[in-house]
């Protein structure tokens, strides 16, 4: 089995080797337990060892034992499907991006021809999203996201999409309408 990135991390943060999470996993039964079964348990010992954010972390250690016993593949989420992301900083502001981007998948045919219908506007203070359906049927999120010096980043995450192979194809090309969009700002 290839190396997992995100055993390493996890390690760190958790100070807990990754033979420690197996033992820990065959402890608990992860075996015959679903995903929610075992970020419960995997949180309620994260809590109890007073790890920060441990309910992000415990979803990061149960993907890693699912992907670690083949019941998941990278990018695959629980419900079987993929998802894919691209993600950029920019020199822009957190609202100015949105605008910037708002405006320009207005008038781009590509993204235009990629979204289906029109897209969903929503924000709060930690980020701005644009949503859409996609042509192809899966979900597309892009967000502009805060950065230090009131700068921000534009994170583009395609989700329901069907296969790994499907993924990687909607990540090449938002990737393309991503670059071609920061070649204006």
């Amino acid at each position: 089995m290839a190396t997992n990135p995100r055993i390493e991390p996890i390690e760190r943060v958790t100070q807990r080797s990754w033979d420690d999470w197996l033992r820990f996993m065959d402890a608990i039964g992860a075996a015959d337990l679903d995903h929610g079964q075992i970020a419960t348990l995997v949180h309620e010992e994260l809590a109890r060892t007073g790890t920060e954010s441990a309910g992000w972390w415990a979803q990061s250690v149960t993907v890693a034992y699912e992907q670690h016993v083949g019941r998941r593949l990278p990018g695959q989420q629980p419900d079987g499907t993929f998802q894919a992301s691209v993600s950029r900083a920019t020199p822009l502001t957190m609202a100015g991006l949105m605008e910037r981007w708002t405006a320009f998948a207005a008038t781009d045919p590509e993204v235009r021809a990629a979204a289906a219908g029109e897209p969903r506007l929503s924000a709060t203070e930690r980020r701005m999203h644009w949503r859409s359906r996609a042509a192809d049927g899966y979900e597309v999120a892009v967000a502009s996201e805060p950065r230090t010096g009131g700068k921000a980043s534009l994170v583009v995450t395609l989700t329901g999409l069907p296969s790994p192979e499907a993924a990687a194809e909607a990540r090449e090309r938002w990737t393309t309408l991503v670059t071609r969009f920061l070649g204006t700002v």
